[in-house]
């Protein structure tokens, strides 16, 4: 019986988040990676200023599509507002396609040695590979990459921070925290600006760790902790030392959630900085983008303190990567 809820509830959350198709606006483009075509989806602003511009690579969470993630599907995506940064910022932004893991859904092969449904595929190569195609294009500055991922993709952006070449200059992660059982490694001596984003309440991906998925079936790997994950971050980042400030979100709603904001470092950069949602779920915080009384029943409260994209590219704006790790 617990298989059947739990198969409902995916199938459910899969037609919350909607059939994929491609955004007005986002160009979709190809690119050959170990001889497999991968897709991804270029969002260029109008009067773009010449010469490279600040590049967003964003990841789709587990059963997404780049197109979802930029607002193509019948649900709102609180990561579809990178379109209306791209075109106030003048930054380049460049939503990734995950492939069919086991599971015969989309996600990426993050750093979980052991979540076995995830696909077997070089993702670390294919971001790198559309980076350095923008970059060759003189469309994208290599020490000004960023990656901002969700759930499964907030996973993948954490080994993009630990293993990508060029390598992002700062990182953002929603919902998603770094493996207990790693197949990844960083390259030595890399600082990367890391941003966190969770939910006390996540029912998927725990905040304090342990094993993901719902219910009393996760079976989707072990992850570590917020905390722990902070930690590693700090201590790569030389900031195991650095004093915390801390700073709470007014809030917005009569919901039970509140986002408060500890940021280790200063600006700009290396920095760590952990936004944490009370009573949040699996979901990213937006003003803007709300999801439906349907989907927080499962996936647990939507705050509404603050934009996360916003938030990710204020972070963002000021890092840039050391020249030493750029393409290669």
């Amino acid at each position: 019986m617990r298989r059947v809820r739990t198969a409902t509830r995916v199938g459910v959350l899969a037609l919350l988040i909607g059939v994929a198709a491609h955004a007005a606006g986002p160009t979709p483009r190809h690119i050959d990676v170990g001889g497999v075509q991968r897709e991804f989806l270029v969002v260029t602003p109008e009067a773009m200023p010449a010469g490279p511009r600040p590049l967003v690579l964003v990841l789709h969470g587990h059963l997404g599509t780049a197109a979802n993630a930029l607002g193509g599907g019948m649900a709102p995506s609180p990561l579809s507002a990178w379109l209306d940064i791209a075109a106030r910022e003048k930054v380049l932004v460049a939503a990734l396609q995950g492939l069919t893991g086991a599971d015969r859904r989309t996600g990426w092969h993050d750093c979980r040695s052991d979540a076995t449904d995830n696909p077997r595929v070089d993702d670390v190569a294919f971001a790198a590979a559309v980076a350095r195609r923008l970059v060759a294009e003189s469309r994208a500055d290599p020490q000004r990459i960023y990656v901002m991922g969700m759930s499964n993709g907030a996973m993948m952006t954490l080994r993009l921070a630990l293993e990508m070449r060029p390598a992002p200059a700062a990182v953002a992660a929603v919902a998603g925290t770094l493996a207990a059982q790693s197949d990844c490694k960083a390259a030595p001596g890399r600082r990367v600006s890391v941003l966190l984003i969770h939910g006390t309440e996540d029912p998927l991906v725990p905040y304090e760790g342990g094993g993901v998925g719902f219910g009393e079936r996760r079976d989707r790997g072990q992850v570590l902790s917020v905390a722990a994950t902070r930690d590693f971050w700090l201590r790569a980042d030389g900031l195991d030392r650095a004093q915390p400030i801390e700073y709470s979100f007014p809030h917005r709603g009569d919901d039970a959630t509140r986002a408060r904001k500890v940021t280790y470092g200063t600006d700009p950069g290396p920095q760590v900085v952990v936004i944490t949602i009370e009573h949040g779920g699996h979901v990213e915080p937006s003003r803007r983008f709300r999801y439906g009384a349907l989907y927080n029943r499962i996936v647990g409260a939507q705050n509404r303190d603050l934009e996360s994209a916003e938030e990710a590219w204020a972070f963002f704006r000021t890092k840039k990567a050391d020249a030493a790790d750029g393409p290669k």
